[in-house]
């Protein structure tokens, strides 16, 4: 597998944007990043743009991002990268990749975090498997991360139309393919439906510890989320589980550990920590930026207590570089993501 380039954004120098730092202290401005200073112009909707710690300054790739979004247009599909405001969409788009998400662009639940809308929902589309899969082909991919907007409204939460969608593009692209669920409210029989499509990564975000869940994630449950991954485990032993945290919502490294330990005991084998960032003024502020060096050592805790892979950095996201981490699990071969920990277990 090809090792992908260190990017490292603490290097000195003029921000990317143009602008020179006015400081020697550790921060740029948020122009560095236009889809990082969105979210942090959130929580200061005065116009005063805020200053950034210096790990949130990076390079933003163009090349290839066109293609990536004509493809998404003319096909009419949706994308987590777009609906959440990823801070990696431009990366991401530049390399031809994307994070469908299917069943709609509204969801049922009010997370305080998420900026996908919530509200009335429209029935699935029953083409829209086939949309996913000519895309994927289109876009020349081998690894495919899909995930979907809770749907609450719907019986199955969705399962039988996410099982539509791994089949079609497996059978269009024989790409491998990565699901990132919603908890279909503890439907085993849902779950199961999705187990059944046999994709080769099942994730499902814990997102934070269970203490911040009503604030968070509401109308979910932490125990749920364990649940879930239990499941897939014991009905799939050899399918990979997945699953992620955002960092800086207020928690504590007692906490995040003691999470670390229950994801183990249903035996988690990937884990992902990333920086929150707060989308619109709605929505949840940042309690806390976690410097690199914090990240590196959550992802060594994670790593020495077990996970079979471990991302852990500021721009770490769930499914960022998804196929690179899947194949260091299996080969042994750690590539390089920006600064971020990238560890493989023992």
């Amino acid at each position: 597998m090809t090792s992908l380039p260190i990017i490292n954004p603490s290097d000195s120098g003029s921000c990317s944007s143009g602008g020179q730092c006015s400081s020697g202290s550790d921060c740029c401005s948020a122009t560095a990043n236009p889809e990082v200073s969105s979210q942090l112009q959130a929580s200061n909707p005065t116009g005063h743009v805020r200053r950034l710690p210096r790990w949130l300054k990076r390079p933003l790739p163009q090349a290839g991002m066109a293609y990536t979004n004509d493809v998404i247009e003319d096909l009419k599909l949706e994308t987590v990268c777009e609906s959440a405001k990823c801070p990696n969409r431009t990366e991401c788009w530049s390399q031809k990749t994307a994070t469908f998400m299917i069943g709609g662009n509204v969801c049922t639940r009010p997370c305080g975090f998420c900026s996908v809308p919530r509200g009335k929902t429209e029935q699935l589309q029953i083409d829209e498997p086939e949309r996913v899969a000519e895309a994927a082909e289109r876009l020349g991919l081998k690894y495919v991360v899909i995930t979907s907007v809770t749907r609450d409204d719907l019986k199955d939460g969705g399962a039988e139309h996410w099982y539509q969608t791994v089949l079609a593009v497996r059978r269009r692209t024989g790409a491998q393919v990565e699901v990132l669920t919603p908890d279909f409210m503890g439907n085993r029989a849902a779950i199961s439906r999705v187990i059944e499509s046999q994709p080769d990564v099942f994730n499902h975000n814990t997102e934070t510890v269970p203490r911040l869940y009503h604030r968070v994630r509401r109308n979910a449950e932490y125990q749920r989320t364990l649940d879930l991954l239990s499941q897939v485990r014991s009905e799939a032993p050899k399918m990979p589980t997945k699953s992620g945290l955002m960092l800086g919502l207020g928690e504590t490294r007692e906490e995040l550990i003691q999470v670390f330990a229950d994801l183990r005991a249903v035996d988690c084998d990937i884990l992902t920590l990333g920086q929150y960032l707060q989308p619109t003024p709605d929505h949840l502020p940042v309690e806390r930026y976690l410097p690199p060096e914090e990240f590196n050592e959550l992802g060594q805790i994670a790593r020495e207590m077990g996970f079979r892979m471990v991302a852990s950095g500021p721009f770490v996201r769930s499914s960022y570089h998804a196929g690179e981490m899947t194949d260091s699990m299996d080969t042994g071969v750690q590539p390089f993501i920006f600064n971020e920990i990238l560890s493989v277990g023992e």
